[in-house]
């Protein structure tokens, strides 16, 4: 007679910690086998189910094995091979998600490796498609938590944690060593940067950071949520990485000026520029994105005018002094911050959203007066987004011409300048004495002026 399996009794107690890990290994697949972005899964309001009905700890646990199992996706695989016979099933991703989601704890994370592994076992048994292989979780992730972390030096060592499209990618634009030096700060979680209204030496204390030499203020780790900070409630300052900063104030002196910040949601440059001085009209085409910028702005006290449109539509009364285009992209630059994105991008997207660039500075040009400044920005690595990109919009528009950045312009901004006088950013940039507080999110800048 055929055995079947009891299934645990419905009112059974809930085994501390199983959810989380479940939810663990369900958004994994979400971004790896679906190309889903993890901020959407993990978002509060709006994330996924499994997400949302665990409570904050357990929130925070599932954040934290995410975000440790991409940053050493192909470390964790090349130490898990070693202990399989053979490579598992090509129809087995639910189990290798059960497995990464675990040894991301028992490499990396503060969490008993008993338990890692008890909990990775049962998780198995209870799902239909890994069931029979609980016996493998158990030996597989029981042989890598006897050996500890011998291991995992030489396996850091010998990967590079990010797909092969990415790494070539990065080695094409980079070189093998610069490139190599990115990946490695990919590793890293990144420190959290303050944009400042007033005294960033008095808030660089009492928030606990560093003020670096364009102004931001940086803090290597939170202790809690950022709204629980000090000068949150007051709204004496916003998040914003010290290289997202930079186009902003490349805009130069624009006290009265009329600006259109486009592609604006959250925010943060657009609060620049008001703080600056300037007459700011942020557009954005998400409703929801633009309601997050409203009140980004209510609670720093600052005032903007805003409209919802696509950029490529939009028909203001009359041309703008200046336009900021920090336009959307790859977001191959915040890595660091958003290990997801080499696993929920491709090299077909990065030529998309490049055309979609090219023709949003296009239509950026018709927006701003005659001797009017446009500064092009986004947080990609990738050269086709950036020099690349310029360089083939400056041969097929006419009326405009470069504006080239220079190093004495603005503090702290001399490092990042290139012979061209644009500007670029990458995870290497700003040494400040260790890598974990060292780096910033890769970035391009460049500037016009339109002629006439």
């Amino acid at each position: 007679m055929k055995q079947v399996k009891a299934k645990p009794p419905a009112n059974a107690p809930a085994i501390p910690g199983l959810a989380a890990r479940k939810a663990a290994a369900r958004l994994l697949a979400a971004v790896v086998d679906a190309h889903t972005p993890l901020d959407g899964l993990t978002d509060n309001e709006h994330g996924h189910p499994q997400y949302r009905a665990l409570d904050a700890r357990d929130r925070a646990l599932v954040r934290a094995i995410l975000a440790t199992a991409l940053r050493h996706r192909m470390t964790i695989a090349a130490l898990l091979a070693r202990r399989l016979d053979k490579p598992l099933p090509p129809n087995a991703t639910a189990l290798g998600h059960i497995l990464h989601v675990a040894a991301a704890q028992i490499l990396f994370l503060d969490v008993p490796d008993s338990a890692a592994v008890d909990l990775a076992v049962t998780h198995a048994k209870e799902d239909p498609r890994t069931a029979r292989f609980a016996g493998l979780v158990n030996a597989v992730l029981r042989a890598l938590a006897r050996a500890g972390t011998t291991e995992l030096a030489p396996a850091l060592a010998a990967t590079l944690d990010a797909p092969d499209w990415f790494v070539e990618r990065l080695t094409r634009a980079y070189g093998d060593q610069e490139a190599r030096a990115i990946l490695a700060m990919h590793r890293l979680e990144a420190p959290v940067d303050f944009s400042i209204k007033g005294d960033p030496a008095g808030w660089a204390e009492r928030l606990g950071g560093v003020v670096l030499p364009a102004g931001s203020v940086r803090v290597e780790r939170l202790s809690g949520p950022v709204t629980d900070l000090p000068g949150f409630d007051a709204g004496e300052w916003w998040v914003q990485d010290a290289a997202a900063a930079l186009p902003a104030k490349l805009m130069g002196d624009v006290a009265g000026l009329r600006i259109a910040d486009l592609c604006a949601a959250p925010g943060g440059k657009t609060a620049q520029l008001v703080l600056a001085g300037a007459d700011v009209t942020a557009v954005d085409s998400s409703k929801n994105r633009l309601a997050r910028l409203r009140q980004n702005l209510d609670r720093l006290g600052l005032k903007a005018g805003t409209v919802q449109a696509d950029v490529l539509a939009f028909e203001p009364d009359r041309p703008f002094d200046a336009v900021l285009l920090d336009a959307p992209c790859s977001s191959t630059g915040t890595v660091r911050r958003h290990p997801d994105v080499p696993w929920t991008k491709t090299p077909a997207d990065i030529a998309k959203l490049a055309d979609l660039q090219k023709r949003l500075l296009a239509r950026a040009v018709t927006l701003v007066r005659p001797a009017g400044r446009i500064v092009f920005s986004n947080c990609s690595l990738d050269p086709q987004e950036g020099e690349e990109l310029v360089d083939a919009f400056l041969a097929e528009v006419s009326g405009i011409a470069v504006d080239p950045i220079r190093p004495d312009e603005t503090p702290g901004i001399g490092p990042f300048v290139t012979e061209r006088g644009w500007l670029r950013t990458t995870p290497t940039g700003l040494d400040l004495g260790r890598p974990q507080i060292s780096g910033l999110d890769g970035f391009f800048a460049a500037r016009f002026r339109r002629e006439g």
